[in-house]
């Protein structure tokens, strides 16, 4: 699959019932990534913030590429308007395939599937697995809490210190100025 520019995964809750300051938010950062000559990966989805990347990315023009398991295609839960979509035979192959595909990745607000993403894609990275920024983008202080408890780890020498895993930033600007730095 060719695509222009650089793709990166984006990691956001799918749930539908989300204040809306967070869906502005990764509308922003789909719409921003597009103006900016990436493209958009994601779990592409039919909610929550995947969809609002998702509608944001297509709204400047861009690519926007969904990795679903196979399960999830057969609930029809895939974004209608996905350029691409990929389907996988699970949830374990669906990060792996984002991975792979990606030049970046950014963590949205999220629940526990967000979580998991955004641990997995860490870990890969410290084990020299991944080569690419990861960036958590704490809006607002959501992942204030998740912070501590890395600072926590890395205090009591359970993990390295989370400011090599990762790059911490506060708005939607920050995130993509980071990559495209």
């Amino acid at each position: 699959m060719k695509q222009d520019g650089k793709g990166i995964v984006v990691y956001g809750a799918s749930s539908s019932g989300i204040d809306q300051k967070y869906k502005t938010l990764a509308h922003r950062l789909g719409r921003l990534l597009g103006e900016n000559g990436f493209y958009l990966i994601n779990g592409g989805g039919r909610g929550g913030l995947m969809q609002e990347s998702i509608d944001g990315m297509l709204e400047a023009g861009g690519k926007a590429v969904g990795v679903l398991p196979d399960f999830m295609m057969e609930k029809e839960w895939n974004h209608p308007g996905l350029t691409d979509t990929i389907v996988t035979a699970g949830m374990h192959p669906r990060k792996a395939r984002m991975a792979e595909m990606s030049a970046g990745a950014i963590a949205l607000p999220g629940g526990i599937g967000t979580l998991d993403e955004l641990c997995e894609i860490m870990t890969w990275y410290q084990l020299g697995l991944y080569g690419h920024k990861v960036i958590i983008l704490n809006y607002e202080g959501f992942y204030d809490p998740l912070i501590e408890m890395f600072e926590k780890m890395h205090n009591l020498h359970f993990m390295r210190d989370n400011r090599k895993l990762c790059h911490i930033v506060a708005t939607a600007e920050e995130a993509v100025q980071l990559l495209l730095d």
